[in-house]
């Protein structure tokens, strides 16, 4: 039986990205200096489908953030292709990316820097609803204010303070309230959480899900808190030196990790059982994370790689499947 136009739809994937590439030239500007070029994300290519949670994860530095503003076009990529909904936003004119950028939206790290501290919070909601004529209405703008904060777990009420007057969790769960106005079938969550206590954190990630439950979202979780993607994610994608190096889903990645960089990472997450915190191995990595600079050659991992050989200094591993829907880069596999 031949599916449907429907049905081929949603057996795509929303978000497609294929060999990213974005590099930053730095130095030799006015003050001198010597010019470089940072590799922040260098041919980084993976795929969410509708209505999936794909994490993100990987040290500070490792180019996740960059990932994520290069999708949404924040950041303009050096190469490669981002394919969402079946288009190609880099080919895309600039009336036509604004309309697609109602469908992505992204949640901040930092609540306290992300809203306008000079307006209220029902401004602040209210304000794409009336860019993008979303609710021309000046009554029913407020009215659907209220219902965003409602589905966001705020009091109606919140509409009348300004961003100081809350709480991190609070001005948290604005920005969310901000990202659901638009209507979007993508969110990049771009480590929503690493900055509220630990209790917060627990409720904002049940409300993400819930509102991924009740309207059919799509999330792209960037985080480096292994524990909080594990309860998020349906898949995970690890990053290194604006690699991925893995990406299976969450739970053979957490109980089969293939590649040494998710050993290890793995291994520094604590375990509530002394009993079996105290037998299990860690794998502890020497030396620095490299500059993404001067990145090495080969195998970018293999400079503190415990398993690494001569030939890892030179060869340099494609992400591929090592076990069925279990992809990793190294050649030791």
């Amino acid at each position: 039986m031949t599916p449907t136009p429907r049905e081929m739809d949603s057996q795509q994937p929303l978000l497609e990205v294929r060999n990213l590439v974005k590099h930053f030239q730095v130095g030799g500007g006015f003050f001198g200096g010597r010019p470089g070029i940072v590799k922040a994300v260098d041919g980084v290519s993976f795929s969410i489908q509708r209505g999936e949670t794909l994490g993100l994860v990987g040290e500070s530095g490792c180019g996740k953030t960059t990932t994520g503003r290069a999708i949404l076009r924040l950041e303009p990529p050096t190469s490669g292709e981002v394919i969402f909904e079946g288009r190609d936003l880099a080919t895309l004119s600039e009336a036509e990316l604004r309309g697609m950028r109602r469908r992505m939206q992204v949640i901040f790290q930092d609540p306290y820097s992300s809203l306008n501290p000079r307006m209220t919070v029902g401004q602040i909601i209210a304000e794409p609803l009336a860019v993008h004529g979303i609710v021309p209405d000046r009554a029913a703008r407020a009215e659907r204010v209220h219902e965003l904060l409602r589905r966001a777990g705020l009091l109606p009420a919140m509409a009348r303070r300004y961003p100081h007057e809350l709480s991190g969790g609070q001005r948290q769960r604005v920005g969310i309230a901000r990202a659901l106005a638009m209507e979007p079938r993508l969110i990049i969550c771009d480590e929503p959480v690493s900055a509220l206590d630990v209790s917060i954190q627990a409720q904002i990630i049940n409300l993400l899900e819930e509102l991924q439950a009740e309207f059919g979202l799509t999330y792209l979780f960037v985080a480096h808190d292994l524990s909080v993607v594990r309860h998020i994610s349906d898949r995970v994608a690890v990053m290194y030196l604006g690699k991925i190096v893995e990406i299976t889903d969450r739970k053979s990645l957490y109980e089969d990790p293939q590649h040494p960089y998710t050993k290890a990472l793995l291994s520094a997450v604590p375990i509530p059982d002394p009993a079996v915190e105290a037998e299990r191995e860690h794998v502890v990595l020497g030396g620095e994370v490299p500059s993404p600079l001067n990145p090495p050659a080969g195998c970018v991992f293999h400079p503190r790689c415990p398993i690494a050989v001569a030939e890892c200094r030179t060869a340099v591993p494609e992400l591929r499947e090592v076990k069925p829907g279990h992809q990793a880069a190294c050649i030791r596999l």
